[in-house]
């Protein structure tokens, strides 16, 4: 008998209806694909993050939530950038306090969220993009290309209360210290040595090893798993709660 053909992954495209890509622009939209279990984010151009983004993520965790069965899910950049940080514009701009709330925000929905993540980070993850790697369950780092920074001391730019509970939380102080205070940049094999990331791996094996420490998990009580979440997390989740609602 011929073995049945396994079914094509199911793909949608998240960003505002009328974006346009222009020279020069980031390009901040979201593509979302699915693959049995498993559902893929992909952040395009350089991850940029500002309210588009930030909207087209919280509407991409609203399927994989509402999804049925059996999931897990892996956020990732793509070429050789994961996420370079807050979109310049976006923190200049009248919207920016909406801007960092929300990514606050998300920081807080990751740590608490009932379905198993890894943060597949392919190239530079910068800043806020650090941060929404971290808030993931897992991070495996390209070995080979790319910098995990936290570059806010040479910006000028302090943390807010929720973005450092995140830090503390997630880090070892020593590695905290040089990241966060020398504004140090970073390689895979070193993120992993120093903790940042789980594990550092080449670049064609990313999404492979990701999915080795999230699939065995997927089929594990959301309700269970977000509570569990929850407790280990409590502190960030009380700081940001109370900073920004």
């Amino acid at each position: 008998m011929a073995a049945r053909a396994a079914p094509a992954a199911e793909h949608s495209s998240l960003c505002c209806a009328d974006h346009v890509e222009a020279p020069g622009d980031a390009v901040t939209a979201l593509n979302l694909v699915r693959d049995g279990s498993l559902f893929v984010l992909r952040m395009r151009g350089e991850g940029l993050v500002d309210l588009e983004l930030l909207s087209a993520l919280g509407h991409a965790l609203d399927e994989v939530e509402a999804s049925e069965g059996p999931a897990c899910w892996i956020l990732r950049g793509e070429d050789t950038r994961f996420s370079a940080g807050f979109a310049p514009k976006a923190l200049a701009g009248e919207d920016a306090g909406q801007t960092v709330s929300g990514a606050i925000r998300l920081l807080a929905r990751l740590l608490a969220f009932p379905v198993p993540s890894a943060a597949a980070v392919n190239g530079h993850a910068f800043g806020i993009g650090a941060m929404l790697a971290l808030a993931c369950d897992f991070q495996v780092m390209r070995e080979d290309r790319g910098w995990w920074c936290l570059p806010e001391i040479d910006l000028g730019l302090p943390l807010a209360p929720g973005m450092t509970a995140l830090l503390q939380q997630k880090l070892e102080p020593r590695s905290l210290t040089a990241a966060l205070l020398g504004g140090r940049r970073f390689g895979g094999a070193e993120a992993a040595a120093c903790g940042l990331v789980d594990e550092a791996a080449p670049e064609a094996q990313l999404e492979a090893r990701c999915r080795a420490r999230i699939e065995p998990l997927a089929g594990k009580r959301r309700g269970t798993y977000a509570a569990l979440k929850r407790g280990l997390y409590r502190h960030t989740l009380e700081v940001i709660a109370r900073e920004h609602g």
